[in-house]
This record gives structure tokens, sequence and C-alpha cells, in this order.
């Protein structure tokens, strides 16, 4: 048996990922309204792409992979742009693609696995290109507040991870506290999945961590935050992060689950993080190796000419010296030192120069009258 990964394009012009065993029967259940969730609100849908994969879990692996990526980068995949696919998916490779140009068949693309565990695709070319492992599922253990669960999808998506699974939560699911709590996140929450225990929600995982800033007792290998996500991207194989319900965190059976304990460097005297404050901190440190967005960066001016700064100082002794600032004599080489001193520190552009010197003209003026 075989299984498919596969996008569709919704009514509304979004799109959807999702994997299944009979691509057919599962496109009649989008367009019927039968398979609930996101698409029921969004018929008619359209089928736009497909891959195969001999396993179910590599089917659900590359379907996470996709699930969070930019409509530019899925037209790419649509369209076969291998290349466009590769220079935008930077950290999320592409699982079974085709090569720039043309579309490969299913035999014609085949895995191998690198020395370190990693796999690759070879692509029709015969190219390997290299899979590093998809991002981490954020698991949140038994949470009780859906505003809780909202904020936490809002730092996940903050830091490009959008696959969020509830243990049973106390209030059920969904819940309508979430939605404005996410402040838009609403992909992760629509997508969220809902398991009835810790060991149905990890079963596809190859690692799981849990969060906690206490041992209590438990003998686990220990990682921080940022130990946790360099080891995350080097693992083949999906991770998930426990994370514990707001009033008293991961139990010790929960823990146990696990295999290694995440534990954030905090105050002794005080380690109480709320469930956001915790997800934020994991997934902060796990982008640091993605391409997310910043602020573009501006060019700051060169500093001045030195001409140009000697001037500005020059005027402000001169002003200095007509009132009478420097006084006693004796002390008035000190105090112009100790002036060009501050005044030099800053590394004035000349702009920044003639404004100033425009300040002090003003001001010049003003005392003369």
């Amino acid at each position: 048996m075989s299984f498919c990964t596969y996008l569709l394009k919704c009514a509304d012009g979004s799109y959807y990922a999702g994997h299944t065993e009979n691509l057919d029967a599962r496109l009649a259940e989008h367009n019927s309204g039968e398979f609930s969730g996101y698409t029921s609100s969004r018929r008619p849908v359209a089928l736009v792409w497909s891959a195969t994969a001999p396993t179910r879990y590599e089917a659900l692996e590359f379907e996470a992979q996709i699930k969070g990526w930019s409509r530019k980068k899925k037209e790419a995949l649509i369209a076969g742009d291998w290349e466009l696919v590769r220079s935008l998916a930077l950290n999320h490779a592409l699982r079974y693609a085709p090569s720039t140009g043309s579309v490969a068949t299913q035999d014609q693309r085949k895995t191998a696995v690198d020395r370190s565990g990693s796999r690759s695709v070879a692509t029709q070319d015969k190219r390997l290109v290299r899979i590093p492992p998809p991002p981490p599922v954020i698991i949140l253990v038994r949470p009780q507040l859906g505003e809780n669960i909202g904020k936490a999808a809002r730092a996940m998506l903050n830091f490009g991870l959008t696959e969020m699974r509830l243990v049973s939560p106390r209030d059920g699911w969904p819940n309508p506290s979430a939605g404005p709590a996410a402040a838009g996140a609403d992909v992760v929450l629509e997508q969220a999945q809902v398991f009835k225990s810790i060991a149905d929600a990890t079963a596809d995982c190859a690692h799981v961590y849990a969060t906690s800033v206490r041992r209590r007792g438990v003998i686990k290998p220990v990682a921080t935050p940022a130990e946790a996500a360099r080891t995350i991207r080097s693992e083949a194989g999906r991770s998930a992060i426990l994370f514990g319900p707001e009033r008293a965190g991961l139990e010790n059976d929960d823990v146990a689950i696990a295999r290694t304990l995440i534990t954030v460097p905090v105050n002794p005297a005080f380690g109480s993080l709320n469930l956001a404050q915790a997800v934020i901190l994991i997934a902060y440190e796990w982008s640091k190796g993605e391409a997310l967005a910043q602020p573009s960066k501006i060019d700051l001016d060169p500093p001045a000419p030195q001409a140009e700064l000697d001037g500005m100082i020059g005027q402000i002794e001169a002003m200095l010296e007509s009132a009478g600032h420097f006084h006693p004599p004796d002390r008035a080489h000190i105090d112009r030192q100790m002036i060009r001193s501050i005044l030099t520190k800053p590394g004035w552009s000349a702009q920044e120069v003639r404004t100033l010197r425009g300040v002090l003209r003003s001001l010049g003026r003003q005392l003369k009258k």
C-alpha cells in the first residue's frame, strides 16, 4: 500500500495540505463536507498537486513540511519549479520533488540515507538533496484555558511553527476563547489536533522532549532550549515538545515518556513561566536556524569629516566664551578638553553636525537679543 500527500486549492483561494491512502475518496469527502475542519467551509476544493510515499509516516512528514509554507512556495511546488522551491524553502527542503523543468514519476524518485542517518531525495537528474527533519510538534498536555492555547499558537507562528497538538484540553476543543488570544494565528488553531493521551499524540514522533523548570527527581538528560534546538535539527525523524498544564506543569508520568528534559535557566527564587512564555522561549531558539523575516536594517551615515566636527566644537566654545563659561581661566584648557571628549564620542554624521550647528546658531541669536 502507498500513501499520498496532497495539496488542495479552496474556493477562497487558500491552500490545504493533507495526506491519505485513498486520494479519490478523500477528495470526495472534502467536497461533500464530510471531512470536517478547514475545507468544510471553503468548498468546492480542487486538487492541484500530489505525491506518493511508501509509508504513512513519510506522507505525514511531507504534509507537515508544506503546511506552513508561504503561498509563493506552494505555488512553486504546484508549478514544478524545484529551483524556486529550494531557494524559498531553505531549511524546509522538499521530499519527493521533481528536478528543474521536469516532473519525475514515482519510480524515478528514490530515497537515500546518508551516514548521519538524515534522509535525502534523489531527483530525476541524480542530484541528492539533503532533507532536514521537519519542524518540531508542539504538544500542550491538559491545557486549562482557551486563552492560553491561543497565546501559545501566537507564539508558535511568530517563530515559524504551525503544528499544535492538544492532549485532553480541560474545556474541550475547539475553544471560543482561543481565537481572540491567538491574534491572527488562526492557521495553527484550525489545524490543531486533539488526542486522548500523550502516547497517542507522540506515536509518530521519534524524539520526545518534556519542558520543566523543576527536575522533580526524574533522571533524564537535561538540555537548554538552545541545545535542544540544535539536536532537533540534527536528528532524523520528527520531534515533539511537551508542555504541561498551567497550574502545575507536567507530572512525573508525563515526563517519563520523554527522552530528554528541556529546562530554561531561570531565577532559582522564582521559576514560574506561563504556558505561552514557555512556548515562545523554545520556539525562538528553534527559529534561529530558520530564515525568518527581520526588520530591515538601515545603513548609518558615515561619521562627519574632522573639519566639520572641529567647526561645531569651535562654535560651541565661542558661545561658551561669550557667556563667560571658561572661569577661572586656569581651568579653561581642561574644560575645553572635556567638551571635545564629550562631543567626539557619538560619531556624529555630517547631517547631525549640520543640524546641531543650526540649533546652536538659533540659540546664539536668541541670547544676543
